[in-house]
């Protein structure tokens, strides 16, 4: 009797959720009288506005929207702020905010995942804050310090997402954790040994009970081909640099050219440069390369260098292309299992970064479209 009850209880549960197919968010933003509050899907590739309203004087908002397939991320934006929320279900999820530190003055009810994602944002946030406070100008006992106080912030973060992703690795909390980001550099990643089990954790779970979710695909994926690659870097000497060169928002390269002489990436500094990921081998290459050219022939007298680190396994072929090539183009001769696959975490090519005239990266792209309109704004 108790379990036919238990079951006629889930029962009307699932029933009620699937009749309503919608979830509610609801609250109240103090401070923000006449701006717009945006809701918007928290995509893969991009942000795409669901709904969005002009607040009164109370701040107050209410949104409803078709529940999602499979459990997604979705946020509030004001302005340049956001808060990142999970959604699996016909829930009625509840935030109120402070206009002035919209991003982590908020308080969340109704969706736990959204309460353990805000807890990992604001943690990564205050550890972002501190990168971005190291100067170049620092001592190099005042930059150590703040670099090892960095590092044991780091580790704190790591310990708490770790227990989140072992909870329940089938979460988008597990999720949100594997994919967070210092200075563009994921704090996990499966090419690091230690990180590897977690991440397949998440990956296998998604898998298993999402196979045909695109973020599902999309993690199995990385996760496997770093297994299959077996490349793998100590999570200290990954970090070591990452922080050594946060004042400059990158991790320094040096690789010998055709000419075999060593090219930094560090040398460029000051330009505009484009970091290219990219390999003559794949048959899309002749469409991408010339591509590339106009782009350096349209920018290059304006500023722009590119840095191209090639993946490509036939050095002889390599060298062959590249002999006309008028930009830095570089190669390891592990080819695709150079070190600086796993410290960019590159995981498709062609991977692109923009780093900017002070030295800080500003954007990491898959496509050439994507990049040419950021040149065309800091340029």
């Amino acid at each position: 009797m108790k379990k036919s009850l238990f079951l006629l209880f889930i029962l009307t549960i699932f029933v009620g959720c699937k009749q309503h197919s919608k979830y509610y968010l609801e609250g109240k933003v103090d401070g923000a009288a006449g701006k717009i509050l945006y809701l918007e899907h928290n995509g893969i590739a991009e942000n795409t506005v669901v709904d969005s309203i002009k607040l009164g004087s109370g701040g107050s908002f209410s949104f409803k929207s078709a529940r999602p397939e499979y459990p997604d991320f979705y946020r509030l934006r004001l302005a340049d702020k956001y808060i990142t929320f999970a959604v699996d279900s016909c829930e009625t999820i509840s935030i109120e905010a402070k206009a002035d530190n919209f991003a982590t003055d908020y308080v969340v009810k109704g969706s736990i995942e959204s309460q353990q994602i805000q807890k990992l944002r604001i943690s990564l946030i205050h550890i972002q804050t501190k990168v971005n406070e190291i100067k170049a100008d620092m001592s190099a006992e005042e930059q150590a310090r703040r670099i090892a106080e960095i590092e044991k912030d780091i580790d704190v973060h790591k310990e708490m997402a770790k227990k989140l992703i072992l909870e329940n690795p089938r979460s988008l909390t597990a999720y949100f954790a594997i994919y967070q980001q210092v200075n563009n550099i994921y704090l996990f990643t499966p090419y690091i040994k230690a990180d590897k089990v977690y991440c397949a954790a998440v990956a296998t779970s998604f898998n298993t009970f999402m196979p045909d979710y695109d973020r599902s695909k999309n993690l199995y994926t990385y996760v496997i081909q770093a297994i299959k690659a077996e490349r793998s870097v100590t999570e200290k000497q990954t970090w070591n640099q990452i922080l050594s060169k946060a004042s400059a928002g990158y991790i320094d390269i040096a690789l010998p050219n055709k000419d075999n002489a060593i090219k930094t990436l560090s040398s460029l500094e000051g330009q505009l440069v484009l970091i290219d990921f990219a390999s003559y081998e794949v048959k899309e290459s002749v469409d991408y390369i010339f591509s590339l050219r106009e782009i350096y022939v349209k920018y290059h007298s304006r500023g722009l260098e590119i840095y191209q680190i090639s993946l490509d396994q036939n050095k002889a072929l390599w060298l062959q292309a590249v002999q006309s090539i008028p930009w830095v183009c570089v190669r390891d001769e592990n080819g695709p299992k150079t070190k600086y696959v796993s410290s960019y975490n590159v995981s498709s090519i062609p991977t692109i970064f923009v780093l900017n005239k002070k030295g800080v990266i500003i954007g990491r792209y898959n496509k050439l479209s994507e990049v040419q309109r950021v040149i065309e704004k800091n340029i």
